[in-house]
């Protein structure tokens, strides 16, 4: 494909049954990716998702990103259909709640450290011996691993500690030409964000998500195309200097 940014790559995405996911795999293969290994917990949704794909060049697996043993098995899964893995999207995720620290429920914020920090650890653990030299890889962390906000305890901690991993699999993985990155979307306009804004609105008695457009300067919700296209400057060559870095794409939200 002319002009292809990831002409003949191998690409894992995790959370692939969501919108972020979704965008990211069908622009990979836009631009030219030999492979989508599409990844999601949710084996109904992971279906669905993937029609909207090319079907001989994408691979779908449903799995736990909490669970080594499922983690191994997807990344070796697509290392035996298409041989050693270019960009590996850490992109799976689940919200949590919103209520304040006395009430926060212990079972809830052991479940979303979970899936963001143990998932993303796993991924990297196995996917970065799978990769070739000179890839990339790429974890969904959020505006709220910049910033602190009353009663997200298991979110914004858990897109905290997604940096300090980044920072550290960036220092293990420099030697191979691997970049590491953490890639910090705002508000999105999905099916997730919308989910945890209503639980914001009943916290604060009024509506969250016209509260986050007043108070992001670009005035809206980022598209997720928006967001895979910054997922895609992350993964191309286009990056190639760029390891270590949090690469924020919140319409100035962290301003």
């Amino acid at each position: 494909m002319s002009g292809a940014l990831l002409d003949g790559k191998v690409c894992v995405i995790t959370g692939g049954a969501g919108s972020i996911g979704r965008a990211s795999a069908q622009l990979f293969l836009t631009h030219g990716a030999r492979g989508v290994l599409h990844v999601d917990v949710d084996p109904i949704a992971l279906e669905d998702a993937a029609r909207e794909l090319d079907r001989e060049q994408v691979m779908v697996r449903a799995a736990d990103v909490r669970r080594g043993t499922e983690v191994k098995a997807f990344i070796d899964a697509a290392r035996e259909r298409w041989g050693a893995i270019d960009i590996l999207f850490s992109n799976a995720g689940n919200p949590g709640v919103v209520a304040p620290l006395a009430e926060y429920p212990e079972d809830v914020f052991d479940s979303v450290i979970d899936v963001h920090v143990r998932g993303a650890f796993l991924v990297c653990k196995y996917g970065l011996p799978a990769m070739n030299d000179g890839g990339s890889i790429i974890i969904t962390s959020s505006v709220a691993g910049v910033i602190g906000a009353e009663g997200v305890y298991a979110y914004i901690t858990a897109k905290h500690a997604q940096v300090g991993l980044m920072r550290c699999v960036s220092k293990e993985a420099a030697h191979r030409g691997i970049r590491v990155n953490t890639l910090h979307p705002g508000p999105v306009a999905n099916a997730f964000q919308l989910g945890i804004e209503r639980q914001i609105s009943g916290a604060i008695q009024r509506d969250a998500t016209e509260m986050f457009d007043e108070q992001i300067p670009l005035g809206r919700h980022a598209r997720p195309e928006e967001v895979a296209n910054s997922a895609l400057y992350l993964a191309s060559d286009l990056s190639t200097f760029t390891t270590g870095s949090l690469l924020m794409v919140d319409g100035g939200l962290s301003v």
